[in-house]
């Protein structure tokens, strides 16, 4: 497996791989990464389809990708998706997967054509006082000191972060600005989260800190993420004869560890109750998706708080992650991503506006009709002086085809379930849908005593608490996660967000889908390159034109330094007049 750049070889055709006609693969899980590493496997690697087994404890593939009608509950999503233009692996394999809702047109043709009609930007996103706008107005107010704290985070080596929270980088020069709010909201990072995955996040998207305080660097699906994104690729998939064993949880795999070389050797399934064990041999190829942020996540309803679960339960990823990590150091440390849930549970809440009575206080806010079938709110708007710090967001609707088309859909999360309502006096994990419904309704201004009047008839809520929500986040040193493919790995390979790649960032549509193909890839020698990270972190244009959004368009030049350093500076300056590192500064007003 090699990384290329570049569209020299991005559309090539690799040849064939020796043998792949007599091997199979054998995939836990049926999440993003491992339909991705599917479809791969049946598009460069050319493995016949009828080879192709996956396995998963559910009913319906998608993993985390959800987004389903439950029967006396309601509409379910989990979570949404929030995708970038430069998700390399992504759109290289979506150009390849049919729509299923236009004939003879890609994923990828579909959601281009969409976000280009439709762009995504944020009108209001930041709300203060029960709906105000909080006029943080594309500013990231932040200080000189805290934007020296953000370089000095940006290029310290990974090394120096290992096992450190962001608590131990910054202080309330950063935490009390603007950009702290978009940053930890956007991305649900708890102040005592992983600093190394903070700096990595700050590298991978610079070319795209300027549309954080108007998220118009999002792009979306037209529906939810199960219907756009699963559902096409479980098709590929069954079109070409890939299997799909649901209802099967996976206990245990057993591996042969000895003389350098690692073999999977035998799965332990439990079917329909029932214990089976599948052996292998080393043209029997097992993909592993070890742990997930959606383990133990339960759904309440309108008038049922959420169960919590924070002790991973046998038959689950991390209880799996568990007994494979016994068998060799290689394979990670899962009790650091699941040992603490209180780091990292969030709640994920679904609100079915069910006539239009609330409406008008969404249009208020997001100064769009929520029913147009256009960009809606165009990200999450957050709610700053919640006590459950509530972020909410309205994609384009409908967000399901059976949604009936003059209802809504809302997805909301509190990053402090542990934390009081400001109008429901009690922790957010201890409510009901309608409870955590009102205490929405009262942040977007909806009078006191008409609440509870429209939370219980005017709208539908379905709570999911996540205890592992943002365990991808949990300070973290290197080994802890296992490589893709481990040294000496013969016939196996790791999926997902608990995996390790270079340089991309957990938590991402893309992490998931590179992690599979630099497992199909390396495991089956396709003489084609895995496209690199986008390299915005190396483009002097992108960290100039970061530099100075982050200090709201200011010039270096007007920074608050002291004599020596004015007098450096000046020297500088003097040495680059006329030069085109001057004209390049004056471009990005840097000077």
């Amino acid at each position: 497996m090699y990384y290329s750049s570049g569209n020299y070889e991005a559309f090539a055709r690799p040849l064939k791989p020796e043998g792949v006609d007599h091997k199979s693969a054998y995939f836990i899980g049926t999440g993003l990464a491992a339909l991705s590493a599917g479809c791969f496997l049946v598009r460069d690697a050319q493995m016949p389809g009828k080879n192709i087994h996956f396995f998963d404890r559910d009913p319906v593939a998608g993993g985390a990708c959800d987004g389903w009608k439950y029967p006396e509950i309601g509409y379910v999503m989990r979570g949404g998706r929030e995708m970038d233009n430069h998700f390399e692996v992504m759109w290289d394999l979506f150009r390849s997967i049919p729509s299923i809702e236009t004939e003879g047109v890609s994923v990828l043709d579909e959601y281009y054509w969409l976000n280009k009609k439709d762009p995504n930007y944020s009108l209001c996103r930041v709300t203060e006082n029960r709906g105000q706008d909080a006029h943080t107005d594309g500013k990231f107010g932040i200080s000189d000191k805290g934007a020296m704290e953000l370089m000095r985070l940006f290029f310290t080596p990974n090394e120096e972060l290992e096992d450190k929270r962001i608590t131990d980088i910054f202080d309330d020069e950063v935490f009390n600005s603007n950009f702290w709010t978009y940053w930890r909201t956007m991305f649900a990072f708890y102040n005592c989260n992983s600093a190394l995955e903070m700096k990595l996040y700050m590298q991978r998207f610079i070319h795209h800190i300027d549309g954080l305080p108007d998220l118009r660097a999002l792009r979306f699906t037209k529906y939810n993420q199960y219907e756009s994104m699963i559902l096409p690729m479980v098709k590929y998939l069954e079109d070409h004869g890939a299997q799909f064993h649901f209802n099967t949880q996976v206990m245990d795999v057993r591996f042969d560890i000895r003389d350098g070389r690692k073999v999977a050797k035998r799965v332990e399934l439990l079917h329909d109750g029932n214990q089976e064990f599948l052996d292998l041999t080393e043209d029997d190829y097992l993909f592993i998706t070890n742990g997930s942020n959606v383990e133990n996540s339960t759904i309440g309803g309108q008038d049922k708080p959420c169960e919590y679960i924070p002790t991973p339960q046998p038959g689950g990823s991390f209880d799996l992650w568990r007994k494979i990590a016994e068998q060799d150091p290689a394979f990670g440390h899962p009790d650091k991503f699941c040992g603490d849930p209180e780091e990292c549970k969030w709640m994920g809440v679904t609100v079915n506006t069910l006539d239009e009575k609330i409406l008008p206080y969404i249009k208020n806010i997001c100064k769009r009709d929520p029913l147009s079938g256009n960009v809606v709110t165009g990200g999450i708007v957050t709610a700053q002086d919640s006590g459950w710090l509530l972020s909410w967001t309205i994609n384009r609707q409908p967000q399901f085809h059976s949604q009936p088309k003059d209802q809504c859909l809302v997805w909301l999360y509190g990053l402090f379930p542990n934390a009081e309502g400001d109008f429901v006096k009690k922790p957010m994990k201890d409510c009901t849908g309608k409870e955590i419904c009102m205490e929405w309704l009262y942040h977007i201004g909806v009078p006191e005593d008409q609440i509870e009047e429209l939370a219980t008839h005017s709208a539908n809520t379905v709570p999911t608490m996540m205890p592992f929500a943002s365990a991808y986040f949990m300070p973290r040193a290197k080994g802890d996660r296992p490589q893709v493919v481990p040294k000496g790995a013969v016939n196996f390979a790791f999926l997902g967000q608990f995996a390790e790649v270079e340089r991309d960032t957990v938590f991402t549509t893309e992490y998931s889908m590179r992690t599979a193909m630099v497992a199909v890839y390396t495991l089956f020698n396709v003489d084609r390159g895995v496209p690199e990270v986008w390299s915005s972190l190396y483009d002097i244009r992108d960290l100039l034109k970061a530099s100075i959004s982050l200090r709201d368009g200011r010039p270096l030049t007007e920074m608050d330094l002291g004599f020596k350093e004015r007098m450096a500076v000046k020297k500088v300056l003097e040495k680059i007049e006329g030069t085109d590192v001057e004209k390049l500064l004056k471009e990005y007003h840097v000077i």
